[in-house]
């Protein structure tokens, strides 16, 4: 008897993003391209696929930049920030934007879970548990321009 995994399955749920970010995003993909085009592509397709949302209109609990998201992977459960790659540092747990499991992470809910490809090539499934909303006083730093 065969046993089908998780991870042979590809997950991918509805997101929403907020149009300002939505934006920022789609530049900072589009700076991308010369750079890392994979993880460019990548972004752009979970923008495309995404739902615009106003921006007064996101709900607290969608992973968006500057949000503190808590989830699990077959690794083990993680807290982390989703920032602009200006400010990444895996060694204070904020990770960027422009990476596999930042991409994955933009837009979810807590309870959503989706496929993602590691960097070697892997698949893993993320799964949100919980999602805070960016800090009152988040600075997004410089965004875009730093691709």
């Amino acid at each position: 008897m065969s046993v089908t995994r998780i991870e042979e399955f590809n997950l991918s749920p509805p997101i929403s993003i907020g149009r300002e970010e939505h934006r920022q995003l789609t530049v900072l993909a589009l700076a991308g391209i010369g750079h890392n085009p994979d993880v460019s592509d990548d972004l752009l397709h979970e923008l495309d696929r995404a739902s615009i949302v106003p921006d007064d209109s996101v709900p607290r609990d969608i992973v968006r930049m500057g949000s503190r998201i808590q989830y699990r992977s077959g690794e083990g459960e993680r807290v982390v920030t989703l920032v602009y790659p200006a400010k990444a540092d895996i060694a204070e747990n904020r990770i960027s934007v422009m990476t596999p499991v930042g991409i994955a992470l933009l837009g979810l809910r807590a309870g959503q879970s989706i496929t993602a490809t590691t960097r070697d090539g892997r698949k893993q499934v993320l799964t949100v548990i919980g999602v805070s909303p960016p800090a009152e006083d988040w600075d997004p730093g410089p965004g875009p321009s730093a691709a």
